[in-house]
């Protein structure tokens, strides 16, 4: 492949390396979190987690690990850099992704340190094409202190079930309203558009809920506007977990299948619009 003739010399240069066979393995996931233009990336030993983040009240996180890649060479303990997520995902389909059984893009992606551009090598049917991005310093991600040992509610269910309530749900309503508790509803899901209200209720012994942890009754809003583009993973994925904390914030984790068969995440956080008052 043209990919690997490249120098020793010229490979030695770069902090980091990451290579695929195929590259939609991450512009897919990428897509999944492109809700904005620019994107926060930092590399470690155990892979990229990719951030992009809407006026401080969302925050998506792609995690991408180190095993995904069929070549992963990082030098620091940590890298990071911003680049434009919409021109990234441009280069990375610049081949039109192609979806023909045996056709893939090849991608070896370099990034040589602080004030470089990042590094596209793409190859498909042996034309090599090299795109360079500009990148900046990355800003720092806003820490949403979204701790486990807070969770109040959890539940998981399979992907399928949550794409059919999108579907039926109103989706002109401003705001998604979510309610878990330990009993009757359980876990609904509720919208307020311009067709009246709309509720959908999973029971907790519903075959597609695989995981119901509630300790008490939640029901926060979130604006429907910052939860559309997580839709995108929605989609993707295979299966979704739903938590709220003791505040109300929310984490929809994805559980996503490349189309090699591996494991990669997304997850969105997202604050509460509002508290409603039970009554």
């Amino acid at each position: 492949m043209p990919l690997s003739t490249q120098s020793q010399a010229d490979i030695d240069q770069y902090i980091l390396i990451a290579s695929l066979d195929n590259a939609r393995n991450l512009s897919n996931i990428l897509k999944a979190i492109s809700s904005r233009d620019h994107a926060i990336f930092n590399a470690t030993q155990n892979g990229l987690k990719v951030t992009v983040e809407d006026s401080k009240c969302l925050q998506a996180n792609a995690f991408i690990q180190a095993d995904i890649f069929q070549e992963y060479i990082i030098k620091e303990d940590t890298v990071g850099f911003q680049v434009n997520l919409t021109v990234l995902l441009d280069c990375l389909t610049i081949f039109g992704g192609s979806t023909v059984p045996g056709v893939c893009t090849a991608l070896r992606m370099c990034y040589n340190g602080y004030g470089y551009p990042l590094t596209l090598f793409l190859e498909e049917g042996g034309v090599v094409t090299v795109c360079k991005i500009n990148t900046q310093e990355p800003e720092e991600p806003i820490d949403f202190d979204f701790c486990s040992t807070n969770v109040t509610n959890k539940v998981i269910l399979q992907s399928d079930s949550l794409k059919e309530a999108f579907s039926e749900l109103d989706m002109t309503s401003e705001v998604l309203q979510i309610t878990m508790s330990p009993s009757h509803p359980y876990f609904r899901l509720s919208t307020f558009g311009n067709s009246g209200n709309a509720h959908y209720d999973y029971p907790k012994d519903s075959d597609m809920m695989e995981l119901f942890q509630c300790t008490k009754i939640q029901t926060n809003r979130y604006k429907m506007s910052l939860l559309k583009p997580s839709t995108k993973a929605l989609a993707l994925s295979c299966k979704v977990s739903v938590r709220t904390d003791s505040r109300g914030f929310l984490s929809l984790q994805y559980l996503v299948r490349n189309d090699d068969g591996q494991i990669c995440f997304v997850e969105y956080y997202c604050c509460p619009d509002e508290e409603v008052e039970e009554e």
